[in-house]
């Protein structure tokens, strides 16, 4: 994202507040506050050093939700590119079938089927990608059956509109970062190839037979393809075809785009390369040109507190395992890749396991980012130290009980690493987290009871929640006097970037979000 030339970089200094101390920024991921109970995972595992603490963006989905409402998103450039496939091929939608509003919603789908129908696509083909993520398990039988309803509607009026495959987020099309490029290829041989281990009729019929396996769950539901009478599959992607990739969110559509839109490309065989008219929601990566079609113009997010802070001198290091490295680094940058000044910026990937599910190996990487944030603190090379520590998310999400506690101390391990880091060095400390998950790992009914199915066992939940999420500032090295300010009581992330900026000696800029501190005299 390039950031126009007029903007003033300089940040004045904090009238209170002094320059020079190592700042760790502690992000936990999937780590909300909630009661207390054997379903609390961080309640239940072992975890000295945030209890010791406790002595505390959806951009993208606005600018589709804006674009459909407005109907913009059919005047642009986008939407017109793929339209030229209308009149004699078909119109693929490659997407997370989910109203859970973190990587895609439903409804935007829904939208965006009608207004495509009625602007001359007569073959449409739906390739879902089943949640059970950000939303609960099992809820992909109803939004299939919600789809279906839609795609018949649209095929009593005439337009040839159906499911062509499927499989589980996880299992199928929507890796990230680079972490595993099979699941990827899943989704390509049934996209594209027609290619997958299961056949069904219909889309809700093979979903409800694939959960039926043992330990089935949304996530990880194998692919699938739609098949006719005659056992062909119904939509594989072909020359002349036109592509839209509806998520939203760009981590896990970014390599799927690579796949479709290179041509030289080596990451897995694809048989096959359509050339195809393709198109994302939003363009998912701005450095990259990925893709180089989009149907909503991305979000512009210019002047992060990261760019303004190396601006001012600020030496930074960040770190975290492949499957949230984007979040101490793109996400952070304002989706933008790369860095802002190498002299300045050292980014750590630590590769993440692959093939596994993450509860086999519940404290992933966890001990290793601890390691290397506390190295580079101790280097004393750097004024700030980021990083995000996964293992609350990642097998929060599997809704692996035993195992999410085990992670859940594993990440309280890393978290003493740095803080005893920063004790040396005379730094600073802020940890919080983006949002909770491992805090509460089963359905409840309205009174807060967890809730059974017909066999008497509790329902497990993998979505994330919607709890709070805690936020602990100290270390030898702040300023007598700080505070939380009593003035911002719906503080949130939003806020942090301020804070952190006052805590680096700087004022933040008079737009950004207000900090969540003060220095009382």
């Amino acid at each position: 994202m390039s950031t126009t030339s007029t903007t003033t970089w300089k940040l004045a200094d904090h009238p209170k507040l002094p320059k020079g101390k190592t700042i760790a920024v502690v992000v936990l991921d999937g780590w909300g506050e909630a009661s207390p109970d054997q379903y609390n995972c961080i309640h239940v595992a072992d975890t000295p050093t945030m209890d010791s603490l406790k002595n505390s963006v959806q951009q993208g989905a606005k600018l589709v939700d804006l674009a459909l409402a407005s109907g913009k998103i059919y005047e642009d450039e986008g939407f017109n590119y793929i339209k030229e496939s209308f009149a004699n091929n078909t119109l693929h939608l490659i997407g997370l079938m989910s109203d859970g509003g973190v990587h895609s919603r439903l409804d935007q789908l829904q939208l965006l089927l009608k207004g495509a129908s009625e602007r001359g696509a007569k073959r449409i083909r739906v390739h879902v990608l089943t949640d059970g993520r950000d939303v609960v398990d099992g809820s992909s039988v109803g939004f299939a059956e919600t789809l279906e309803k839609d795609l018949e509607e649209l095929r009593g009026k005439g337009i040839d509109a159906q499911v062509a495959s499927g499989g589980g987020r996880m299992y199928v099309t929507m890796d990230r970062y680079e972490n595993d490029w099979e699941v990827v290829k899943r989704g390509w041989d049934a996209q594209v190839l027609g290619e997958a281990p299961h056949k069904f009729k219909n889309v809700v019929e093979a979903i409800k037979k694939l959960r039926e396996a043992p330990n089935a769950n949304d996530q990880y539901l194998p692919p699938f393809v739609i098949v006719d009478d005659n056992g062909n599959p119904v939509g594989p992607i072909m020359d002349g075809d036109a592509v839209v990739t509806f998520n939203f969110r760009a981590d896990r559509m970014t390599m799927l785009a690579q796949a479709l839109e290179y041509e030289k490309f080596d990451k897995f065989d694809r048989v096959r390369f359509p050339k195809i008219r393709y198109a994302g929601m939003l363009q998912y990566d701005g450095e990259l040109k990925l893709p180089s079609h989009y149907l909503v113009s991305p979000p512009l997010i210019e002047r992060t507190s990261g760019e303004y802070l190396v601006h001012n001198g600020i030496r930074t290091f960040a770190c975290s395992e492949t499957v949230k490295f984007g979040h101490v680094t793109f996400f952070w940058n304002g989706n933008r890749s790369g860095y802002f000044n190498k002299e300045l910026e050292e980014y750590v990937e630590i590769p993440s396991d692959s093939g596994i599910t993450f509860n086999v190996q519940p404290k992933m990487k966890a001990l290793e980012i601890g390691e290397k944030a506390r190295d580079a603190i101790l280097s004393r090379k750097f004024d700030q130290v980021r990083v995000n520590i996964p293992n609350g998310d990642m097998v929060g999400h599997t809704g692996d009980i035993e195992a999410t506690i085990v992670a859940c101390k594993a990440a309280d391990q890393a978290v003493k690493m740095i803080l005893d880091a920063i004790e040396q060095v005379g730094g600073i400390y802020l940890v919080t987290a983006d949002h909770g998950n491992a805090e509460d790992m089963v359905k409840r009914n309205k009174k807060g009871e967890p809730l059974v199915d017909k066999d008497g066992k509790v329902q497990i939940q993998t979505s994330h929640t919607l709890q709070p999420v805690p936020v602990a500032i100290g270390g030898p090295g702040l300023a007598a006097g700080v505070k939380f300010r009593k003035d911002v009581p719906n503080g949130g992330l939003a806020n942090v970037a301020a804070t952190v900026m006052n805590l680096h000696g700087f004022v933040a800029p008079d737009d950004y979000e207000t900090t969540l501190i003060e220095v009382v005299d």
